[in-house]
């Protein structure tokens, strides 16, 4: 009897174990096209037939697992063993967060979870490269390098004439980011002159680079800069003196125009214009001239 009640008062006080939800490997790294094992595990307290649920966790909350299938575009490509997913052939849209629920409505906590992050690994891609063709010297430079597609992110390396150019080098005349993939010239020099290409490595997989490109640097060519300003002032000079000479001979009034370009158009007005000029003189050398109208007064009556 007293071994009995001794037995019930420890059963009675032993600690109740509610669902618990573990996983083996809270962040998960795997190549794209392969396959991710997203891991989970769980203990219940009674409930011997919980309910499990997988979502992904992106702006909005969708379903994985549900109900004892896959949805979506898992349907076909996904197992389930216990609580752990498998997914074949993952592709960057399968990065993400993923949440896995069980559901014990028997224990005295029915509900637990845990999350799984699935990042999916890009080898490098061919990198896009901007290399002027040319410049001048002294003047600012900067060459340009990115692959937008690397998962990590890619580091860069830039190349002239098939030799790597050091990312540190005392006195150098260049830096490089070798997150960013620019290399800048503060001021160029002939020295510069070569054939530069770049190479995006990530650790994933082979390194790629773009094709070589040559820059040619040049020298400020100061003869011909002043021979064009002293082109330039000599067109300024004859089209203003051609200017003076026009308003002087009367190009720029009408009758002076057509004088100087035999438009038709203007010939009757040109015309028009000589004759009432020819009258004005021909009046004015017969002595005639009529009198002016407001002197006019009327002084005398006549009676019939």
């Amino acid at each position: 009897m007293f071994v009995s009640v001794v037995l019930l008062i420890l059963i009675q006080s032993a600690p109740v174990i509610p669902v618990t939800v573990t996983s083996r490997s809270p962040g998960v790294e795997v190549h794209e096209f392969s396959d991710a094992e997203l891991s989970c595990e769980f203990r219940t307290e009674n409930d011997k037939n919980p309910r499990i649920e997988w979502k992904k966790i992106d702006k909005d909350v969708s379903f994985v697992y549900y109900e004892g299938s896959f949805v979506g575009s898992f349907q076909g490509r996904a197992e389930i063993k216990g609580a752990t997913v498998r997914l074949r052939r993952v592709t960057q849209t399968d990065a993400g967060k993923y949440r896995c629920e069980v559901s014990a409505p028997q224990d005295t906590i029915t509900l637990g979870e845990t999350n799984v992050t699935l990042t999916v690994l890009v080898p490098p891609h061919t990198p896009s490269c901007d290399v002027p063709s040319s410049a001048l010297t002294g003047s600012l430079v900067q060459l340009r390098c990115r692959d937008h597609h690397s998962i990590p992110a890619a580091v860069y390396t830039w190349y002239k004439d098939n030799r790597a150019l050091p990312i540190l080098q005392p006195n150098a005349t260049f830096t490089i980011d070798e997150k960013t993939g620019v290399l800048t010239f503060q001021k160029v020099s002939r020295a510069d002159t070569g054939q530069y290409y770049c190479e995006a490595r990530n650790g994933v997989g082979p390194g790629k680079s773009c094709s070589g490109t040559h820059m040619q640097i040049d020298d400020l060519n100061v003869a011909a800069v002043v021979s064009g300003v002293v082109l330039l002032a000599l067109l300024l000079s004859l089209g203003a003196f051609g200017g003076v000479y026009a308003h002087r001979h009367g190009l720029f009034s009408p009758l002076g125009y057509c004088r100087s370009f035999w438009i038709p158009q203007c010939h009757g007005a040109a015309h028009i214009s000589s004759q009432n000029l020819h009258r004005t003189e021909h009046a004015q050398n017969s002595g005639y001239s009529h009198p002016p109208k407001e002197d006019f007064k009327h002084t005398q009556s006549f009676m019939l």
